[in-house]
């Protein structure tokens, strides 16, 4: 009786052992055309009982290298992929540098400390105040998430008159002047050409319209309804 103590370390448990005797079968075969054969028909069994691999990208790479992996990286066949060996496979990444920012208000982000900065740094008076108004409206936004209440304007401009030394000062309800290319841009309404007072000759038309509808209905009805009233009428007068 064989047990799993007396075999040797079994190195990718998902292929199995069999898979793994097969590789120490192929290392042992001494002809390169025969041991190439062999070791390309390990890679097709290897992908069939894998399948998984194959959702991942140029997994016939995959399982070059898990080959050379397995026979300990002394198997001495052809590949279609760069050999891998025991020092690239298991060397590790280099250590990415983490950034370092420590915000002066964390409450705010280090992103509304970049843009105050930049507001600060502003000359133009209009765009200072469009990134000022800007800045106030996010801190006003963002309490309102964080404290699920509404917040009011006095202390948002306390807030930021301080921490900006005084630098910035938040008006609410500023809308910025229209620019000149907004004016030159807005739209010409000639109100004398469409909006003109109605002539006597439209009032006088419109009238002879409604005396022309009248008429042709009289007409239509053969004249009973005025002759009913007028017959109803002499009979009162005879009597």
């Amino acid at each position: 009786m064989e047990y799993n103590t007396t075999r040797n370390h079994l190195i990718m448990k998902e292929y199995g052992r069999n898979i793994q005797k097969m590789i120490e079968y192929v290392l042992s075969i001494e002809d390169a055309d025969h041991r190439q054969q062999n070791a390309m028909s390990l890679i097709e069994l290897m992908g069939t009982l894998n399948p998984h691999l194959r959702n991942v990208e140029d997994f016939r790479h995959k399982l070059w290298d898990h080959l050379f992996l397995i026979s300990d990286f002394k198997l001495d066949v052809e590949s279609p992929y760069p050999i891998p060996t025991r020092e690239t496979l298991r060397a590790k990444p280099e250590r990415l540098p983490y950034p370092k920012k420590y915000p002066r208000n964390r409450h705010f982000g280090k992103n509304l400390e970049m843009v105050i900065d930049k507001a600060i740094a502003e000359d133009n008076p209009e765009k200072k105040e469009g990134f000022t108004q800007c800045i106030g409206n996010y801190m006003k936004l963002a309490y309102s998430n964080w404290h699920k209440e509404s917040v009011h304007d006095d202390a948002i401009k306390a807030e930021l008159n301080g921490i900006t030394d005084g630098k910035l000062e938040f008006h609410p309800g500023y809308t910025p002047p229209p620019s000149a290319a907004a004016i030159a841009n807005a739209p010409n309404f000639n109100t004398s050409a469409e909006f003109l007072p109605r002539t006597s000759s439209s009032s006088s038309g419109g009238s002879n319209k409604r005396k022309n509808f009248q008429q042709n209905k009289f007409k239509n009805s053969g004249g009973k309804s005025s002759n009913k009233h007028s017959n109803k009428y002499n009979k009162n007068r005879n009597k």
